[in-house]
């Protein structure tokens, strides 16, 4: 077995594929109506990204009655300022709460949370 992939669902694969392609540097693999993938150059798992258009954004941190995230994406970045300003720039949202000095949490266009970390 192999894992090839991470697959987020959201109203809008294009556009999501798009901001992580920009983000990750990663060009598009497949460009379908609704099943986008990029992959990183390197070869390795890449991301995918699927139509779901009952898609309910996450709250981040949950609630008990909030819908949560399933799943994040960590992303190691060499200068976290830098990264936070460029993922804001491609249309990421800070969030409201940051639990870690050497990591920012960010919402991605669709609401998914992942965070930026540097290794201390």
């Amino acid at each position: 077995m192999k894992l090839t992939a991470t697959v987020l669902d959201t109203p809008d694969p294009k556009a999501l594929a798009r901001f992580y392609s920009e983000l990750l540097g990663w060009p598009v693999a497949t460009d379908e109506p609704d099943w986008v993938t990029v992959r990183p150059p390197d070869g390795g798992a890449g991301l995918s990204f699927q139509t779901e258009r009952a898609h309910t954004r996450p709250t981040w941190p949950a609630g008990a009655t909030d819908q949560q995230m399933q799943l994040h994406l960590d992303i190691e970045v060499d200068d976290l300022d830098a990264a936070r300003r460029r993922a804001e720039e491609l249309g990421a949202t800070l969030a409201d709460f940051q639990p870690q000095d050497d990591v920012r949490v960010l919402l991605d266009p669709a609401g998914h949370p992942f965070c930026l970390w540097i290794r201390t």
